[in-house]
């Protein structure tokens, strides 16, 4: 679906729905399981639970944004919209862990609600030391990304009062908390090894049959489940099962989040991808290692990240190494034994530049573990978390010898970023507002007029702790002009420190001073 018929969708009807639910319009309807024949395989997984995940306007353009699509103007409105209704309802299964009073869930929108994006190594003040409590001391407007909207529901058909806790990047699982214990029987998560050849059910939400009105009263959703054969497992460096895939004819995109069990009816994983007739599964161990991280910082946790983009050298011919400014002997040498991750680009301000790393350096260790890939590279950083320091072993083309260097990492939001991350902001000259913290769309003359402007820059999110949003400003805030001139090509002065926001909310105008955010 392109972004233009996504837009369409989304402002023409107000509501867009993925997975299998039949919904009606504004207000928010009470959620309803019916009767569905899957029944029998549903009672052997009590712990399969059903969560609404739901996105106001806001969220939806910044999760369209963010998309491959690069949503950059919004053309058109319907006339009845709100940026802070329901828009995006996302209906996926959920996994009551055994502690019965833990939930994990792949939300594949959640990344949208949160921010900072990237979480510095080393925090500058008392009140960016993480978590909720560091948002109590800034502006109420933070509310709007750091609780979601999201409904729980249990075996029956019953709504569960549950909190959400956080992300974990890593795994990219969401962790919410019940609000009372053992309301969703524990059942075992299975610490056995899997093995290719057994038979697993994947639960996920399935098509409704009795379909509803659009303007129906509820919102009926309905979890099934398919049956798949374990075809291949995947051993990590450390020798943990990183992932295993499962196949079946049946599967199709509403399976991803779904939760997997095995004969035994215990739980072995959850559903984080597909290609084709295979889905990828994160493993019941990597589960419950996500839930202990987010569970242990009461926030969200995010993914190692040092600022890099390389290759792995078995996967590199010799001329390519020499272009890097590697002699030939050498980089021979490293190409037969098929070792280390040639960096080829280093983030401005990352980590690893300010640990003096340069493109054209080897990494050869992440601590005592040999890397031969970009698998095993993505693995160890991972292990060693945000905010640590890791010690590489680094030959360099104009260095005999190999190198240590200590690298405290910092922290990635996103459970989409993975090694050959790009930084969105990274060589952009000038003044970008992304480069603030503060995420915009382009604003059509029809849709601006709606909005009570001319024209103007649609705030979508603002990043916690950052100058732009301790000065107040706000998603759903427009912006007309920076220091007197349009938004969209201003270009600061020389030196410049502070920038004054002509901004328009709820059709009222206001100025709002802005400190340059320091890197």
């Amino acid at each position: 679906m392109t972004v233009k018929m996504k837009m369409r969708v989304v402002m023409m009807a107000s509501v867009l729905v993925f997975c299998a639910v039949a919904m009606g319009q504004q207000p928010r309807r009470p959620v309803q399981t019916p009767k569905t024949n899957s029944a029998d395989k549903l009672r052997r997984a009590p712990q399969v639970v059903t969560i609404v995940h739901r996105l106001n306007g806001l969220k939806m353009f910044r999760l369209l944004l963010r998309s491959q699509e690069h949503l950059q103007t919004i053309e058109k409105l319907d006339s009845a919209f709100n940026l802070n209704d329901d828009v995006h309802t996302n209906v996926i299964a959920g996994l009551a862990m055994d502690d019965g009073e833990t939930i994990a869930a792949w939300l594949p929108e959640a990344d949208v609600e949160f921010g900072p994006s990237v979480v510095p190594a080393l925090p500058t003040s008392p009140k960016m030391k993480g978590g909720r409590k560091a948002l109590d001391a800034f502006p109420s407007s933070a509310s709007l990304f750091v609780s979601p909207d999201i409904t729980v529901i249990g075996p029956g058909g019953r709504r569960v009062a549950a909190t959400y806790v956080g992300l974990d990047a890593v795994t990219g699982l969401s962790i919410l908390k019940l609000k009372n214990k053992n309301v969703i029987p524990a059942v075992a998560i299975s610490t056995e090894p899997v093995e290719a050849g057994e038979v697993v059910l994947l639960f996920g939400p399935e098509p409704v049959t009795k379909m509803r009105p659009i303007f129906a009263t509820s919102l009926y959703v309905r979890m099934g489940a398919i049956e798949g054969r374990i075809e291949q497992v995947l051993t990590a460096p450390s020798g943990d099962i990183a992932r295993f895939k499962v196949s079946s004819p049946k599967l199709s995109h509403a399976n991803i989040g779904g939760v997997a069990i095995n004969e035994a009816g215990e739980t072995i994983g959850i559903v984080d991808g597909l290609e084709g007739t295979e889905a990828s599964i994160i493993p019941a161990t990597m589960i419950r290692r996500a839930a202990d991280r987010v569970l242990a910082q009461q926030a969200s946790v995010p993914r190692p990240w040092l600022g890099v983009r390389g290759e792995a050298i078995g996967a590199l011919k010799v001329e390519q190494m020499l272009k890097a400014g590697w002699a030939m002997n050498r980089a021979a040498d490293l190409a037969g034994r098929h070792r280390g991750i040639l960096l080829t680009w280093i983030v401005p301000d990352s980590p690893a530049a300010q640990a003096a790393l340069r493109a054209g350096d080897v990494i050869l260790k992440v601590d005592d573990n040999e890397i031969q890939n970009e698998e095993d590279f993505t693995w160890w950083l991972d292990q060693a978390g945000p905010s640590s320091f890791v010690r590489f072993t680094v030959a360099r083309p104009d260095r005999p010898a190999e190198e240590l260097f200590n690298v405290k990492l910092s922290g990635m939001l996103d459970p989409a970023f993975g090694f050959n991350f790009r930084n969105r902001s990274a060589g952009a000259k000038g003044f970008a507002l992304l480069d603030q913290g503060i995420e915009t769309i382009v604003l059509k003359p029809l849709v601006a007029t709606q909005l009570g402007v001319t024209a103007g820059l649609l705030v979508v999110f603002v990043e916690p702790l950052t100058p732009a949003f301790e000065a107040g400003l706000q998603p759903g805030d427009v912006i007309q002009s920076i220091d007197g001139k349009p938004a969209s090509t201003f270009k600061p002065a020389p030196q410049a420190s502070t920038f004054k926001f002509e901004i328009v909310r709820n059709k009222e105008k206001r100025l709002v001073t802005v400190a340059m955010k320091k890197n």
